[in-house]
């Protein structure tokens, strides 16, 4: 078996990936006012972006998980490819269509298939690699969605102030290099499978599994957990602290992000002599506290902080959801890798529209609206001592 240091390409090429992820998931949404005045595309019409983004991701998930022989290498080349083409066509094809919106959601799928190959991908990539702390390094790679995630949102506000939000184009071909550079990453590191093709679960199998089913409710409730703050901090701030959005962009998602990175990247420096199910119950009951401080305190700076150390809460949930569930279902290839990686996704589908829609029941009290989210860092303290009690009886 090759050692540690002949990974360290591997290592920064899967790093690089969850970057490209960040950029794609955040840089479009930053472009809806210039959408709005470019093109003339009404607001509530451009709600169908990060719709369309999730639901094609989705799609990718599933069809990760029903395809057993997947080509790694050849699958995670095509995720960086997409994703800068995506990019680059965002700031061409939209003017080629007579609506403009069409444009940018065929970009927006192009992209989308490359954001969840690479969430499929790069977790089992980097559990197949001879480190030490396993644990440890899936939180560190997963810190590297939230660095680039503060990345783009800062680096676009900052680009936008100097050069004017009408140079959108500009900017969406310069974020295009990452994962252009990132394909010859991928195509002179070592990849090994997380298990032989042969060997690995089916979905069907996993699917009828009694074992399975727990980690996915608890991978659902972390992608629920996550998501619910993350997409309505902005929003959060904006009504809370009275801020304009540039300010609440920064505010809010990059400040949640940067808590959120701060988490992941301590965890994976010092996580690796904890009780990873400890811990994650630990961060659960924060979150849920969290929780109810920012849907529940009168005062708003309270509020705003409960939002941030949600962020530090929540950080540990989903690459600490993956590690529990390849530790206890260490046959499951590629096939449990993107079934968690549908979970995530649906938990963070089902988490903000959950809190919108209570949102709206309640005046647009966005405060009662978060209140509702509380119920998912619960239903992960639950699932977790579920599994426990499960594990325990099996050992006895």
């Amino acid at each position: 078996m090759m050692k540690e240091n002949d990974y360290s390409i591997t290592k920064r090429a899967c790093y690089l990936g969850f970057v490209t992820q960040a950029i794609v998931a955040n840089f479009t949404p930053l472009l809806f006012m210039a959408f709005h005045r470019e093109y003339d595309i009404p607001i509530a019409s451009l709600a169908l972006i990060p719709a369309v983004f999730y639901i094609v991701q989705l799609i990718t998930d599933f069809l990760c998980a029903k395809f057993k022989n997947l080509n790694y290498r050849r699958s995670i080349i095509i995720s960086e490819i997409t994703s800068a083409l995506g990019l680059i066509g965002m700031a061409f094809l939209p003017a080629l269509f007579p609506n403009p919106l069409i444009g940018i959601l065929i970009c927006v799928c192009i992209y989308a298939v490359g954001s969840g190959l690479i969430e499929v991908l790069c977790s089992p990539v980097i559990e197949a690699c001879p480190f030490p702390n396993k644990e440890g390094m899936m939180s560190m790679l997963h810190s590297f969605y939230c660095w680039g995630a503060v990345g783009v949102i800062l680096g676009s506000t900052l680009f936008f102030t100097l050069f004017g939000l009408a140079n959108w184009r500009i900017l969406a071909c310069l974020w295009a290099i990452i994962p252009l550079y990132n394909i010859l990453n991928f195509a002179t590191c070592p990849i090994e499978p997380i298990v032989p093709d042969s060997e690995g679960m089916s979905m069907s199998k996993l699917l009828g599994s009694r074992t399975f089913w727990p980690f996915l409710i608890l991978m659902i409730a972390a992608g629920a957990s996550e998501s619910s703050m993350a997409q309505w901090t902005s929003a959060f701030a904006e009504a809370s602290l009275g801020v304009d959005k540039a300010i609440g962009d920064l505010a809010g998602p990059c400040g949640f992000a940067f808590c959120m990175g701060l988490g992941r990247l301590w965890y994976g420096k010092r996580g690796q002599h904890m009780n990873l199910s400890s811990y994650m119950t630990v961060a659960g009951i924060i979150c849920f506290a969290s929780y109810l401080v920012a849907s529940l305190s009168s005062l708003p700076i309270i509020a705003f902080i409960g939002c941030m150390v949600s962020g530090l809460a929540v950080a540990i949930m989903w690459p600490g959801s993956i590690s529990l569930t390849s530790a206890r279902i260490p046959g499951g290839g590629t096939a449990l890798f993107a079934l968690l990686a549908l979970g995530g996704d649906v938990g963070g589908t089902l988490g903000p529209s959950l809190v919108g829609l209570a949102t709206s029941a309640c005046s647009d009290s966005i405060q009662s609206g978060l209140l509702s989210a509380s119920v998912f860092p619960l239903l992960l303290v639950v699932s977790l001592i579920f599994i426990r009690h499960r594990i325990s009886r099996r050992m006895a």
